[in-house]
């Protein structure tokens, strides 16, 4: 990786902008959940991991408070993560169809992932503040991703914030509205999708099943 995204990476983790956040993610990480209180929490802002010379950028909202908090790495370490990572190893995207550790070895082919917010927030609501205090960071990532190409939105509170942040450098006309596996074109060339988030809720009700998942990741991996 580049010495810029390093740069950021180190910036990200020692982000202290939002207080209510840090001070969130740290109590997580003393109190714990009951089947992890034998391990050490991450319990700080979370970077993105991948390849810089992505074409894919997989987007969350924020991290698990007990997977990307725990383990420091987006969605890992929770079901949500173990739905979506056996969907891409199943389209040959992932090297393995488990995420549960940062050192697991897990590998993406030609694919970033990250979270919009970096920290996990009380309730999954981040405020307006909080949300612009980790938007610079988001926006150097795509910055970074010389190669990028197409943008996956899991979960239509990632897909209506980075609209958000989207809005702020283009002017966009046309309204894009939350659809699972919609596709739009960026004013700057790049595709947008939108697609259910992988949460246990979701898969466990049928919102989103391995099906429609992949369905999505085939069409990507056309387009690329």
């Amino acid at each position: 990786m580049s010495i810029k995204f390093k740069k950021l990476n180190k910036t990200i983790v020692n982000c202290k902008k939002c207080k209510r956040l840090i001070n969130f993610s740290k109590k997580i990480a003393i109190v714990k959940r009951k089947q992890n209180v034998d391990e050490s929490y991450w319990g700080k802002p979370v970077t993105g991991f991948g390849h810089e010379n992505s074409k894919l950028l997989i987007v969350g909202l924020a991290p698990a408070a007990h997977g990307g908090n725990r383990t420091g790495r987006a969605f890992t370490g929770d079901k949500s993560g173990d739905f979506l990572f056996k969907c891409l190893y199943n389209e040959g995207i992932a090297n393995q169809p488990t995420s549960q550790k940062i050192d697991d070895g897990l590998k993406v082919k030609s694919t970033f992932i990250t979270n919009i917010l970096k920290c996990v927030p009380p309730q999954d609501k981040p405020n307006f503040k909080e949300i612009k205090n980790c938007s610079i960071y988001f926006k150097n990532e795509i910055k970074y991703l010389k190669k990028l190409r197409i943008i996956l939105t899991l979960g239509k509170t990632a897909f209506d914030n980075f609209l958000k942040i989207y809005y702020e450098q283009f002017e966009i006309k046309k309204k894009f509205l939350f659809k699972h596996g919609e596709n739009y074109l960026l004013p700057d060339g790049k595709i947008l999708i939108s697609c259910y988030h992988p949460s246990p809720r979701n898969v466990n009700t049928g919102l989103l099943n391995e099906k429609k998942m992949r369905k999505i990741l085939k069409f990507i991996k056309k387009k690329l």
